[in-house]
């Protein structure tokens, strides 16, 4: 019969441990090792993860952005529109208190009504293009005949048809005007 103290120990090696020189395998050099490759595995998974998250942090930011944008643009596009509808309306009142001042009728509460309408464009940032006596810019006016005069440069605006208007540093309505040239270099069709 076998004896249980009779018994030889015998220790198990797997492939990544070594044995030290005393024939004793060395557990703590292979978990000081393991530990630091898992703790390296593990720092760059956490880097990993705090890039995607910046990434996605930048997206969010990018999207509320132009949300925030888009919102605004169509806001203002919606308001311009209104001023814009609301213009023509305008126009309309200002020549009927001129027509009546002319026929020296009593304008006051077409004034009343003028002066409510301008606080509303003021209100929202509506203001009229100066083109009077200006040098003609097609990014605010709309020139709609030519006359000559020698002694204005060319392109000055000498009368405004039509008051345009900007809005949100927009133009919703350019003004329609006549412009000078110099005599000569109007060129009949």
């Amino acid at each position: 019969m076998s004896n249980e103290d009779d018994s030889i120990p015998v220790n198990f090696i797997s492939e990544n441990e070594t044995i030290n020189e005393g024939g004793e395998n060395n557990d703590d050099t292979i978990s000081l090792e393991l530990l630091q490759n898992s703790l390296n595995e593990e720092k760059q998974k956490s880097q990993d993860l705090e890039n995607k998250l910046k990434h996605a942090i930048a997206d969010y930011q990018n999207l509320s952005k132009k949300t925030q944008l888009d919102i605004e643009n169509g806001i203002n596009n919606k308001i311009s529109q209104f001023m814009l509808e609301f213009l023509n309306i305008y126009d309309d009142f200002k020549r009927a208190k001129e027509a009546f001042s002319k026929n020296d009728e009593n304008t006051k509460g077409l004034d009343s009504i003028v002066k409510n309408m301008d606080s509303l464009l003021a209100k929202y940032n509506v203001t009229p293009i100066d083109a009077l006596g200006e040098i003609f810019d097609p990014n605010l006016h709309e020139a709609i005949s030519i006359v000559s005069d020698p002694k204005l440069d060319d392109n000055t605006i000498v009368k405004e048809i039509r008051k345009g208007y900007i809005s949100q540093n927009r133009i919703i309505r350019p003004s329609l005007v006549e412009i000078s040239k110099k005599q000569g270099e109007i060129k009949n069709g």
